[in-house]
């Protein structure tokens, strides 16, 4: 899939890191570094600008080695990238660690997939099908 992408920051394009990688790493484009305290977040730039076409979306998501070592995350992941929006590529991280976290210029950040989407058109009903489940959620369906 060919995606447009216009670059304002001084590091490479994203790019997968295997041939089997689902995501690409975004990295911050910082003209200085940002501290993030404990409970800390910030939106930290890309320098990226992306035109996706309609049907597809660039999922923003957590870097597992961030959030495992330093307890760095994404807040809202994962953060969607609609087709329709041209503004920077940012990153909302969220220190859940219990010292500081100092964002560098060309840390990776975060991860980006890209993946195709549906349209849901909402059919008004009266009563759903009854499935074994029924309405139990949110733990129902562990081991008891």
């Amino acid at each position: 899939m060919n995606i447009k992408i216009i670059n304002k920051s001084d590091q490479d394009l994203p790019h997968y890191e295997t041939s089997a990688s689902a995501g690409m790493d975004l990295r911050a484009n910082l003209k200085e570094a940002v501290t993030l305290q404990p409970l800390g977040r910030a939106i930290i730039p890309t320098g990226l600008f992306i035109e996706l076409p309609v049907g597809i979306e660039a999922q923003v998501r957590p870097r597992s080695g961030l959030a495992a070592k330093k307890g760095v995350t994404v807040l809202n992941a994962p953060g969607t990238i609609d087709a329709d929006y041209r503004g920077e590529v940012g990153v909302i991280l969220i220190n859940l660690g219990s010292e500081d976290f100092v964002v560098e210029n060309g840390e990776r950040i975060a991860q980006m997939v890209i993946a195709k989407h549906e349209r849901a058109e909402w059919n008004l009903v009266d009563n759903l099908s009854e499935t074994a489940r029924g309405e139990g959620g949110f733990g129902s369906t562990g081991v008891k």
